[in-house]
């Protein structure tokens, strides 16, 4: 992997994770209230990861590239707060966002990582 690029993994999974999390607030779009409005904070923190991610691709410096990724793991956060309070306020059935949930934690894990090795190379 060349020096401020990432693995295609990391674009073809957040962009996956968008796609479910856009599909999700699809669903949700249709009840009115709460669920339409949690629907578009998560869409916009959910959609935000992969974005990020992809920007990082063309960082014009290895602190571009950084700041990018470190942007995308806080969308990634915040994505999984989101989904977590769905869970909790039964909006959406625990059982259907485990997947989403485990994703969000990973998708933090693998970026936190990645920044942490940025980091550390010369």
């Amino acid at each position: 992997m060349q020096q401020g690029r990432t693995s295609p993994d990391i674009c073809e999974r957040t962009f996956e994770f968008a796609t479910r999390v856009v599909k999700l607030c699809q669903a949700l779009d249709e009840s009115p209230g709460v669920s339409r409005t949690l629907a578009t904070q998560l869409l916009r923190s959910g959609t935000s990861i992969g974005a990020n991610v992809e920007e990082s691709q063309g960082g014009q410096s290895k602190a571009d590239f950084i700041s990018k990724l470190a942007i995308a793991c806080k969308e990634a956060r915040e994505t999984h707060y989101w989904l977590r309070l769905l869970a909790a306020t039964d909006v959406v059935p625990e059982p259907k966002l485990i997947p989403l949930i485990d994703e969000a934690n990973q998708l933090v894990a693998i970026l936190t990582t990645i920044i942490r090795n940025s980091r550390s190379s010369s």
